[in-house]
């Protein structure tokens, strides 16, 4: 069967088919412009409630995490179709705001302990005229680890990897700066606090006892005069780690100080833990 139309019909048909393909290119810009502003918020630190948080590494877009706005499917079930990985998950759903300058707004009222809880590291976002879904989850722990001290010494090498090339930490200018040594007592300050936040289950530079990552690097023998420290979480490589603390400018600042010298690190595991995996870096000069 053949059909035919007139040069307005085909006309309004173009006209149609451009405004559509505009429209989904708008509501995907908000998308991503939405998981920009989260993870400029997430960088930094924020009051949520009576707690401050700790500077984040951002979240990364996943493509298995962005579901139907305005979906009634169930979320596990739809998310195990997508094929990932799926620990821990919350869910999000907005209606109203008309741009990801508003949502942004409503998250950051009503949604900021979702929005900085350090276990989530995966990110989808969908937008349906005034509807919105962000999904925030975390994966299972895929990487197949060594002892804490290897994977140190392995992180060690990326961070000097890093070191080696001038860079750019938000608003601060790093030159290329000599690479950093292992240092023993570091690393033994770094397991400490890494097993205390996984068997403690909580994510912060000062301990439940109180003890300050000056403090801990003391305790350890450590004889420098300054100290820096990196934490992460959930995540179970040690590239994921780094390529995290790059993207957060106070984290790859620390990795770019010319004047720390040497460097300790290493993780903890506690499937009782929120985020399962929990990794310190402890850097020191002298």
């Amino acid at each position: 069967m053949t059909t035919t139309m007139d040069k307005r019909g085909w006309r309004r048909c173009l006209l149609a088919l451009l405004l559509m393909g505009g429209l989904g290119s708008v509501q995907a810009s908000e998308d991503l412009a939405l998981i920009e502003t989260i993870n400029t918020y997430r960088s930094e630190v924020q009051r949520c409630g009576v707690q401050a948080s700790e500077p984040l590494p951002p979240l990364t877009n996943d493509p298995r995490l962005i579901l139907p706005a305005n979906g009634t499917a169930d979320l596990q079930d739809s998310l195990s179709a997508s094929g990932y990985p799926l620990v821990n998950v919350q869910a999000i759903t907005l209606s109203g705001p008309r741009n990801a300058q508003a949502a942004m707004q409503a998250l950051s009222e009503s949604f900021c302990r979702v929005l900085l809880d350090p276990q989530f590291i995966d990110i989808g976002v969908s937008q349906e005229d005034r509807d919105w879904r962000i999904v925030l989850a975390r994966p299972l722990l895929s990487g197949r680890l060594q002892t804490w001290q290897t994977e140190g010494e392995g992180l060690l090498l990326l961070v000097n990897s890093a070191r080696a090339e001038a860079r750019q930490c938000g608003d601060q200018a790093f030159a290329a700066t000599a690479p950093l040594v292992w240092s023993a007592e570091l690393g033994s300050a770094a397991e400490s606090h890494s097993r205390a936040m996984a068997n403690g289950n909580f994510f912060a530079h000062q301990g439940r006892d109180g003890l300050t990552p000056v403090d801990r690097a003391e305790l350890a023998g450590y004889g420098g005069t300054t100290v820096g420290e990196n934490i992460a979480a959930a995540l179970d490589t040690t590239a994921k780690v780094v390529e995290g603390w790059l993207a957060s400018p106070g984290h790859c600042a620390n990795i770019m100080n010319p004047a720390f010298s040497e460097l300790g690190a290493a993780y903890a595991n506690d499937p009782q833990s929120d985020a399962g995996i929990y990794w310190t870096a402890l850097f020191g000069g002298q």
